[in-house]
């Protein structure tokens, strides 16, 4: 049934009761990363490879970015594939695997102890992985939609897999020795497989229906997708095949220029939805979200110089802004944006759906529109604050932007909170 905005397509076929417990652990983890971040701002000052830089780094790809992506595929998976979730069990064991997995990696990262604590965090997050893939894989098979969307979800879910379980080869390999090289060697493998084979496919594959489907776009081209698809995949295979070849580092990052054709091309998909929208006013929450698809070159850009830099500080520096860049900048401000645009309909079903008569409030009041320009002031104001801090090696922008960072966590978690508990007005 569809929820009060008519033009949306989202459907309530996953229980509130599985998506919810996502999108407060990712609120929580977001706000204690902006804590970290603030708490260890000297750690740009330093080599990339430091147990406070792992685990602010692990906390904002898997606490932040991974659980509310996995919360919101668990709600959007049947609108993609035109079905309905197989199994709410695997949504919840995914959920608990990860909950009590992501705070142990952590903490073993931050303390840096390598031992039980690091190598257990590491077991749970893989068996909510596989949870989640296997959910995936047969709500897919049962629902007989093979669209592009479909291909595009199923493929990041196993590089997903792919990454988590590399990461875990990596953890016992601090003390087994169970690769030939240093884990370090392998760091750069690693975040690419869940950077651009699991962040950038899945959120591609989501926002490619997503975006059309808030702008009310009759825009639709299965065929760009189709070759962003390709060349995202291509591109992260070549890279992992010359860098585990020994490649000249200059050589072995080229295939990601086939990933700059698939953001080109995706920027002119959204582009060319945004051009035939119905929707002729375009929500706050939508700017911010467009607006992390052009925050994309601003990794890109740092990795040029990664690749090309001589000076071995220069390249650590630049490898710290680039994974600033991508988890503070890219990732935060898609999920800022999409948060209040499916949050909302998630609470109005709860609260609302089962009401036959009665007028209702809209799902965007059931978020603060102020508290939302707010956040999106602070957080912008923050990001650009940090970038610069961390160009200059400057202590004020960075603390500074830190604070602001910080500030902007809080409020986003308080829309969510005051969002998440809403009640129906008698």
């Amino acid at each position: 049934m569809p929820v009060s905005d008519p033009g949306s397509g989202l459907q309530q076929t996953t229980s509130y009761k599985v998506v919810l417990p996502f999108y407060v652990f990712a609120a929580v983890s977001f706000l204690i990363s902006c804590t970290l971040l603030l708490l260890n701002t000297d750690i740009f000052h330093q080599h990339y490879f430091q147990p406070q830089t792992l685990a602010i780094t692990h906390l904002m790809a898997l606490g932040w970015g991974t659980m509310i992506i996995l919360g919101a595929s668990h709600q959007l998976l049947p609108v993609l594939i035109e079905g309905k979730l197989d199994s709410f069990l695997l949504a919840l064991l995914s959920f608990i695997f990860a909950a009590v997995g992501i705070p142990l990696l952590v903490t073993g990262f931050y303390l840096f102890n390598t031992g039980l604590i690091l190598q257990s965090g590491a077991v749970l997050i893989n068996a909510s992985v596989i949870c989640y893939f296997l959910n995936v894989i047969t709500s897919i098979g049962e629902s007989k939609k093979y669209n592009i969307h479909a291909f595009f979800i199923a493929t990041a879910s196993l590089w997903l897999f792919t990454t988590t379980f590399f990461g875990l080869l990596l953890v016992f390999n601090f003390s087994r020795s169970w690769l030939p090289e240093n884990s370090i060697e392998y760091l750069s493998i690693h975040a690419h497989m869940g950077i651009a084979g699991w962040f950038l496919l899945v959120i591609i594959g989501v926002a490619s229906r997503l975006i059309p489907m808030f702008l009310i776009s009759k825009y639709s081209s299965p065929v760009s997708l189709w070759w962003i698809f390709a060349l995202i995949n291509i591109a992260l295979l070549g890279f992992i095949i010359l860098k585990s070849s020994g490649a000249y580092p200059n050589f072995y990052y080229s295939p990601f220029l086939l990933v700059l054709i698939a953001l080109i091309l995706f920027g002119y998909y959204n582009y060319k939805a945004f051009k035939e929208r119905i929707r002729k006013h375009v929500d706050k929450q939508m700017k911010i979200s467009l607006l992390s698809v052009a925050m994309l070159l601003l990794p890109l850009l740092s990795l040029l110089v990664v690749i090309y830099s001589i000076r071995e500080n220069s390249r650590s520096n630049m490898v710290l802004l680039y994974g600033f860049c991508i988890f503070f900048g890219w990732i935060t401000a898609l999920i800022m944006g999409m948060t209040f645009k499916t949050l909302p309909f998630i609470i109005w079903n709860k609260v609302y759906q089962i009401r036959a008569i009665g007028k209702t409030p809209a799902p965007k009041e059931l978020f603060s529109e102020i508290l939302f320009k707010v956040m999106g002031l602070l957080y912008l104001t923050g990001f650009i604050l940090f970038f610069v801090g961390i160009l200059l090696l400057n202590n004020l922008l960075l603390k500074t932007g830190a604070v602001t960072l910080l500030v902007s966590a809080i409020v986003y978690v308080i829309n969510v909170l005051k969002t998440v508990f809403h009640q129906a007005k008698e």
